[in-house]
């Protein structure tokens, strides 16, 4: 016998929500690969705005069941003398597409499928597993986001709410203080009646009746027994944190350092926005005095001169001292510089971020270069003045560096350094 399903749920409007989210788990693999392409290759304000992802068309194919031939059947194949067992055979060379030509089959050619991502869905793919490094609750403040908890019950509510075990449990109480006849107890005296003559069976009918007009009085399930989940909202604790964003903007930072510093940072801004509601961004722009900015300054500000990295520092320190309570506030330091600094400053350096040790929770140090780096092609063992500073402290206070010189090198670097990490073992 053939069973038929029929599926009577309700069809919403976003109901093909569900199936683009499980299409893009599929193509998951393919999406990464397209976004980390995008972030090398477009403007920064373009490429948070989602746009056009192509895969290839055999990856999203779906498998397919067909009915056998079914019997026993006798073959002759023909051998070869060119390939053995788990041998491998090479792709053949051709384009993107396939279909006509030198296939030699006739056919309409099978090009890259296409499909465009929206702002959420990128965003969500660009800041997947990632986060602030070792973010503790120091203290819990109250926002304007707010959770929910239970309640206790009510005797009014959403019918979703319904507490199904209490209701049934209140209307068990009521039924037995109430005497109510149970179906057992009918069903006995029922049986009774069958055998019962005369008199003896007129009192059982009578009683019959009786009990099913109690029963009647008295229902199954009343509506004073409902019973609903109440759920109430509250302040939901959450940490908070501070990050500052330092930025080298001296003559040596040329444009093409200056746009990678300023596309990691613009990346970062919107990583904290998206992830944390609680998040205090502040920038910081140096040359040989450092200044707090503007989001707009920092990034288009037009300011150079000299390098004096402790500058930077020494405005972090007294920045974070007058307006942060470390005890309440998680700090984190981001740095972008070509790694220049003038002779001299290291002792100073050494010092600032002595005292910035036990104030935040993570220093970021990323250093910026150019392709055509003379130093850096002809010796890849050659290290900065600032590199060197830091690669001497870097044991004493949660501090990561690296090096890009290439937009493509961003996405990689940025993914590194806030990546999830694996909760200790208690």
């Amino acid at each position: 016998m053939d069973t038929v399903i029929i599926d009577r749920r309700a069809n919403p409007a976003g109901k093909s929500l569900s199936n683009r989210q499980r299409f893009l788990k599929r193509a998951k693999s393919h999406v990464d690969r397209a976004v980390r392409d995008a972030s090398g290759k477009k403007d920064i304000t373009d490429i948070l705005g989602g746009g056009s992802i192509k895969i290839p068309v055999d990856d999203i194919s779906e498998p397919t069941f067909q009915r056998g031939n079914g019997g026993i059947h006798d073959r002759v194949l023909p051998g070869n003398d060119q390939f053995a067992t788990g041998d491998t055979i090479e792709r053949p060379q051709g384009g993107q597409g396939k279909g006509a030509g030198e296939g030699g089959l006739s056919g309409p050619d099978a090009d890259d499928f296409s499909f465009i991502l929206t702002r959420e869905e990128f965003l969500d793919l660009f800041m997947q597993d990632l986060e602030l490094p070792d973010m503790t609750k120091k203290s819990l403040v109250d926002v304007e986001i707010e959770g929910i908890r239970r309640a206790g019950f009510s005797t009014t509510g959403s019918p979703a709410n319904l507490s199904v075990p209490r209701t049934a449990k209140r209307a068990l109480g009521r039924r037995i203080a109430l005497g109510r006849p149970n179906q057992v107890d009918v069903a006995e005296l029922e049986a009774q009646i069958a055998v019962a003559t005369g008199s003896e069976k007129d009192t059982l009918i009578a009683l019959l009746e009786k009990m099913k007009g109690k029963m009647k009085r008295v229902p199954f399930i009343d509506h004073i027994d409902l019973q609903f989940n109440r759920f109430e909202t509250y302040p939901k604790p959450m940490s908070q944190a501070l990050m500052l964003c330092l930025m080298d903007v001296s003559g040596s930072m040329s444009e093409h350092r200056k746009d990678l510093a300023k596309r990691f940072f613009m990346l970062l801004y919107v990583f904290l926005h998206k992830h944390y509601e609680k998040v205090d961004v502040k920038f910081i722009r140096h040359t040989t005095e450092a200044s707090l900015c503007d989001e707009q300054t920092f990034f288009y500000g037009t300011e150079s001169g000299g390098t004096i990295v402790s500058s930077a520092l020494e405005e972090s320190v007294r920045f974070i001292s007058e307006n942060y309570n470390v005890n309440e506030w998680n700090v984190y330091i981001t740095q972008a510089s070509d790694g220049d600094n003038s002779p001299g400053d290291e002792h100073n350096i050494e010092n600032y971020m002595k005292v910035l040790s036990p104030l935040v929770q993570y220093f970021a140090y990323l250093e910026v270069s150019d392709e055509d780096d003379y130093y850096r092609r002809s010796n890849p063992n050659h290290k900065t003045s600032l590199w060197r500073t830091y690669e001497g402290i870097v044991k004493t206070i949660p501090m990561s560096m690296r090096r890009v010189v290439k937009r493509s090198d961003i996405f990689p670097v940025f993914q590194d350094l806030f990546r999830k990490r694996q909760e200790p073992a208690t």
